[in-house]
């Protein structure tokens, strides 16, 4: 399953979140960190509706890009 991530740069950290996963967020210093911290946040996430024995949501927020001019 692919989930969107949205990430947000901050002054001096990055920000990533879930949207289809309500309150899961990372916060670290660098880019890479914040996704691997909020990939091992939806591996969790999954574990533990699995375990006990819920449906895993299905990913459901679309992403697009939107070019516009500056």
């Amino acid at each position: 399953m692919k989930y969107a991530v949205v990430i947000e740069r901050g002054a001096n950290l990055f920000g990533s979140c879930v949207p289809d996963l309500p309150g899961h967020v990372a916060v670290r210093r660098t880019r890479k960190e914040a996704v691997r911290l909020i990939r091992e946040a939806i591996d969790l996430h999954i574990q533990a509706v699995l375990e006990c024995g819920e449906q895993v949501p299905r990913p459901s927020s679309p992403v697009e890009f939107v070019h516009v001019a500056a």
